[in-house]
Order: C-alpha cells, then sequence, then structure tokens
C-alpha cells in the first residue's frame, strides 16, 4: 500500500515528462512516456526508485534493468548508458532520484559500523560492481513515503527534509545493496576518492600512477582494486567518463570542439577517433542524431 501511496505522490506533482525538483536537496521526480534507447550518461552517485515502468543501465556491458520491484543503487559516479526503452503513453515511467549526500552517508556507515550487528553481510551477488540493484523492503519504502509526503510545504521541508532524508539513507545502508554502499562510502576508502577526484576533474591530465599516489597506493594494487570497485581499469573508467560526458553535453547543445575541450582533449582528431570506436558515430554524427531525436518527438534525457 505505501508503494501504491508513492505512486500517487509522483503522479499528482508531475504531468509532463522530464525532471521535477521537490524543494528537497537531490530529491528530484521524472516521468517518461517516450521510449528511449541506452545512451550515454553519467550516473552520480545516487539512488533510482521507479514506481511505474522500467529503466534500464549498461556498465562496462553489464545490463541492469529495475523497476518497481528493485532499486538501483549507485555509489560512486559511473559512465554508463542508460534508457527507456519500454517507456510509452500506456506503460508510463514514474520514478525518483534521490542524491547521496557525501559526508551524510559516511556519517552513518561510520556509526553503522560501530553498532553490533547493525550492518548485515552482502548476500549473494558478492562480486556486484559500480551499480548494485535491491529489493524494495519495508523500511525504504516507509522511509521513501515519509520524505515525499512532505509536499511542498517549505516549513516542513526546511524543519523535516534532511532528517528523513538521513532516515531513507539509513534504510538504503539497511538493506541489500547496504554493503555495498557502506564499501564506497566507509572510512578509508580511496577508490572512491580517487573517482570523485578525477570526475571533479575531467579536463586535467590523469595518469595511473598519479591515481595510485592520490591514494596511497602502489600502481599494482590501485589498479586491481579499482577494477574490483567499478569492473574497469583506471584507464578505461576516465576514457568512458571523458566521453560519456562530452556526449551528454553535445546532446546538450554544445559543440563538439567545446564538448572536447571540456572533457581534457586537446586534439579533436584524437577525440573524434575514440568516440567513434565506443560509439559508432563521429560526434557531429551523434549531433545531428540527437537533434532529430529531440525534434521529432519530444525526446529526454533521464539520469
Amino acid at each position: 500500500m505505501s508503494k501504491h501511496h508513492i505512486m500517487q505522490l509522483i503522479q499528482s506533482r508531475i504531468d509532463t515528462d522530464g525532471l521535477r525538483e521537490t524543494g528537497i536537496a537531490g530529491v528530484r521526480l521524472f516521468r517518461a512516456t517516450t521510449a528511449v534507447p541506452c545512451a550515454p550518461a553519467v550516473y552520480e552517485s545516487c539512488v533510482i526508485a521507479i514506481v511505474s515502468g522500467a529503466k534500464e543501465a549498461v556498465l562496462d556491458g553489464e545490463r541492469y534493468v529495475y523497476d518497481s520491484s528493485r532499486y538501483m543503487c549507485c555509489p560512486t559516479s559511473m559512465p554508463v548508458k542508460a534508457g527507456t526503452p519500454t517507456a510509452s503513453p500506456d506503460n508510463p515511467l514514474f520514478g525518483v532520484i534521490i542524491a547521496l549526500d557525501q559526508r551524510v552517508m559516511s556519517e552513518l556507515a561510520l556509526e553503522m559500523d560501530h553498532a553490533s550487528n547493525a550492518i548485515r553481510a552482502d548476500i549473494g551477488h558478492a562480486s556486484a560492481q559500480g551499480i548494485r540493484l535491491a529489493q524494495w523492503d519495508a523500511a525504504f519504502t516507509d522511509a521513501l513515503l515519509r520524505l515525499l509526503q512532505l509536499g511542498d510545504d517549505e516549513t516542513d521541508i526546511a524543519v523535516l527534509g534532511a532528517t528523513r532524508l538521513r532516515e531513507l539513507y539509513y534504510a538504503i545502508l539497511k538493506g541489500e545493496a547496504g554493503y555495498f554502499a557502506r564499501r564506497a562510502f566507509g572510512p578509508g576508502n580511496a577508490i572512491a576518492r580517487s573517482i570523485a577526484h578525477v570526475c571533479s576533474n575531467l579536463d586535467a591530465p590523469v595518469s595511473i600512477d598519479d591515481m595510485a599516489a592520490r591514494a596511497h597506493m602502489s600502481r599494482a594494487a590501485f589498479h586491481r582494486k579499482f577494477k574490483q570497485a567499478t569492473t574497469m581499469s583506471p584507464i578505461q573508467f576516465v576514457k568512458s567518463m571523458r566521453l560519456n560526458t562530452a556526449a551528454m553535453k553535445i546532446a546538450g547543445g554544445i559543440t563538439v570542439n567545446e564538448a572536447a575541450m571540456d572533457v581534457g582533449y586537446v586534439s579533436a582528431s584524437q577525440f573524434s577517433r575514440e568516440f567513434k570506436r565506443m560509439y559508432g558515430q563521429s560526434p557531429r554524427q551523434w549531433s545531428d542524431t540527437q537533434v532529430l531525436a529531440q525534434g521529432h518527438d519530444g525526446r529526454l534525457t533521464l539520469p
């Protein structure tokens, strides 16, 4: 019943395709009624919960489909392909995106780490990396409902918003993806810090040696731990993050050359070669495809 109430709350607040701010920092509602094939995107640190329809994400060849039975947890920024391949007017997609605040999640992870028996062991899918799907449980559902019930009341949001968001974070850390998320936000996670630094400095030169030094690890140890955490080698991750970010910028209307420079490419020809190798189209072909898609079917890119 609580999930049905969440559905009603979302439907009552968003009547067009796209994203809608809730007034609670980092919490947005979304709707989609148009099928969109998977396209380059960047998942920031977030949880995405679907109450109607389904979304799809692909990370390093691994396909994740999540709907009203499973929410998606992505503790650190990840370069993915994402889409809404089954959305239609008869099968609309409704959901909510919750950004995960690094400070609050880390505080909770530390508190739970100190509390006896607070974190259950990760059951199954121990090798899940980068993205994790988790079953909607009662604690997550109830916490999300209580958060969304704040509505648009500025006083309620100001007084209760942070507390109820913290309650939802706690439900995530205790849920099926809890151990996975706790590893990302727990103390001493040098890989998560390395990812955050790379994502904040995509236009700067980067090398494995630099990344390993920031993590206070040997090159070999850093490479191994990075791949365990993300499924990709450090250099593959950086390249995917740069190209996905550039593709999103191009889809957003900036020029190919501007997008290339924004993500650290000094050679337009190298950017074009690597872009085509990854996506099967040149950047200009990709740009033309996006213009046609957005102009003819109202295509909207959702996280």
